[in-house]
């Protein structure tokens, strides 16, 4: 037991009391002692710290990030309105008193990088959340895409909703059926995406301009407009009755027609027959689309019962101009709108969704061209006599060219559903279209082509200016006011060849009316685009900044 003891761990005292039986050169002898508890620690250093010396803290070390992670004295709230891009690009500072169109068209056409500073937003608070504002942009795109608005005016309005909101980093893409618009606050954040399919489309410009005033409502800096406010409003635009009753559509495209035919010659009874079958057709078309059908068949289905009216007059050698009765009923069924609005979307650089228009384009009208060969085909096995080659304009009475033209100016801002204000501008835009074609092509002989791209400029040109006026789309300005314009006998006579077994000049006719129809289209939209030339919109360095990315 005693040895067990002797074999356990001495304690610190123990070793440093004397010990005999113990000695060693590091021990203490006997008599001295050394105070504890009061100066340094027995083990020390040339880096230890000197008692009574303050040390101060470490400031904590930054998070590891990257070489994109912004700086921590950057603040958002206080950064500069302009920039100098490090490509250097000068520093773009856009008109504030030009119209959101203008501004939003500038911006899309310029890369990311080259794009100006966030503008000061009317919001000071953190804002919504990032998906309903894209929710918001992307259901404001869907009604001005399905109401026949261009890609590039969509995109234009799809930016000004986000910018509004303080998103600025946001890229919206347009096509034909499909909205989409990404949002990336920062290189190192992850990109909020969001899309919407168009699936029904439907024309009325009294909602295509309540759009337009809620677009320019979010832009205006001295408006505030929280986001339940812009849904409720969104909600009302969709609720919105339209300003037109069924029976007034009936009417106007019965006037239409019968307009139309007053235009290429007819007289009284030509004006009763074509409105006649225009009604005809119209209330047949609303029936195949109550049934489900497409629209392709509704166009076949209404282009019928004119051309049978005609094929009646001709069979039973009544002294009409049976052609002219054909003429009317073809202008109420040709799609201009679509027309132009594809030829727009080609020329702004839009070739996705202008290929998908043109090919609507193409089966409208190859189903009007299959209703009207079908009556013209029984017409003629039936013993009708109808002369291809009859010349159905007469320039020996203007005044009543002229009266019939703005008539089927303000039909067709009917049957587009316009707002009651506009009705009247665009009638007499219609007229001033006609009396320049009227004056280039039957007095000045100039070829039809050329004077129907010169009127459509200034079509154009007028539309735009006064949307500029309003603050609005063009489209109201511009759609009705080229009706007249339209190729309703080229495409008449073309058929009418090909009916007869005679396909070389009914390829020729058609050939015109194609050409006439791509220069109605391609002068609305130099029209409009000498408009923005012509007004102000900055300097010079503000317009190289807005110059497309093709071309020089």
């Amino acid at each position: 037991m005693a040895d067990t003891e002797d074999r356990k761990p001495r304690s610190d005292e123990a070793r440093t009391t004397y010990d005999p039986e113990i000695t060693s050169e590091f021990a203490l002898p006997q008599g001295m002692s050394v105070a504890r508890g009061g100066g340094e620690p027995e083990t020390t250093s040339e880096f230890a710290v000197p008692q009574g010396f303050q040390v101060p803290e470490a400031p904590p070390a930054e998070q590891e990030g990257s070489a994109f992670s912004l700086p921590s004295t950057y603040s958002a709230r206080e950064t500069t309105v302009s920039f100098t891009p490090a490509t250097g690009f000068p520093a773009v500072s856009l008109v504030k008193d030009a119209p959101w169109q203008d501004r939003m068209r500038t911006m899309l056409r310029m890369s990311v990088t080259e794009r100006p500073a966030p503008e000061p937003v009317q919001r000071t608070d953190e804002g919504p959340a990032v998906p309903r504002v894209l929710d918001l942009t992307l259901r404001i795109g869907e009604l001005l895409l399905a109401g026949g608005e261009g890609a590039e005016d969509v995109e234009a309005a799809m930016f000004a909703v986000c910018r509004s909101y303080g998103l600025d980093r946001c890229e919206p893409t347009v096509t034909f059926t499909l909205l989409s618009i990404s949002h990336q606050p920062s290189l190192v954040d992850d990109p909020v995406t969001a899309s919407r399919t168009v699936r029904r489309r439907g024309t009325d410009y009294n909602r295509l301009a309540a759009v337009f005033r809620l677009v320019d409502d979010l832009t205006d800096p001295e408006t505030t407009l929280s986001l339940e406010d812009a849904y409720r409003r969104l909600a009302e635009i969709r609720r919105n009755r339209h300003p037109y009753p069924g029976w007034g559509l009936t009417l106007a495209s019965g006037l239409l027609a019968g307009a139309a035919s007053m235009l290429v010659g007819g007289d009284v009874l030509v004006f009763i027959a074509a409105a006649v079958g225009a009604m005809l057709g119209d209330r047949l078309a609303w029936l195949c689309a109550g049934r489900g059908l497409p629209e392709f068949y509704q166009f076949t289905v209404a282009a019928m019962p004119p051309a049978a009216i005609g094929v009646a007059f001709a069979v039973t050698h009544v002294d009409v101009q049976a052609s002219a009765v054909v003429t009317g009923g073809l202008f109420a069924l040709l799609p201009g709108r679509a027309l132009v609005a594809g030829v727009q979307d080609g020329l702004t650089g839009f070739y996705i969704t202008a290929a998908a228009r043109l090919l609507e384009v193409m089966y409208f009208f190859v189903g009007i061209v299959t209703g009207v060969l079908l009556i013209l085909y029984f017409g003629v096995k039936l013993g009708g006599r109808l002369n291809p080659d009859a010349a159905l304009g007469t320039s020996d009475r203007p005044f009543v060219q002229l009266v019939a033209a703005m008539l089927l100016s303000l039909t067709f801002a009917v049957l587009l559903q316009q707002e009651r204000g506009t009705v009247l501008a665009v009638t007499l835009n219609g007229g001033v279209a006609w009396c320049v074609y009227g004056a280039m092509h039957d007095v000045g002989k100039i070829s039809p082509v050329a004077s129907t791209a010169v009127a459509a400029g200034l079509v154009g040109l007028f539309g735009q200016l006064l949307s500029r006026y309003r603050f609005a789309s063009a489209l109201p300005y511009t759609t009705a006011a080229i009706g007249p314009l339209l190729p309703g006998s080229a495409t008449y006579f073309g058929l009418l060849n090909m009916a007869q077994n005679e396909v070389d000049k009914g390829l020729v006719s058609l050939a015109k009316a194609a050409s006439l129809a791509m220069a109605i289209a391609i002068g609305v939209n130099l029209g409009s685009e000498i408009s923005r030339l012509t007004l102000r919109v900055g300097s010079a360095g503000k317009r190289r900044a807005a110059k497309r990315t093709r071309g020089f």
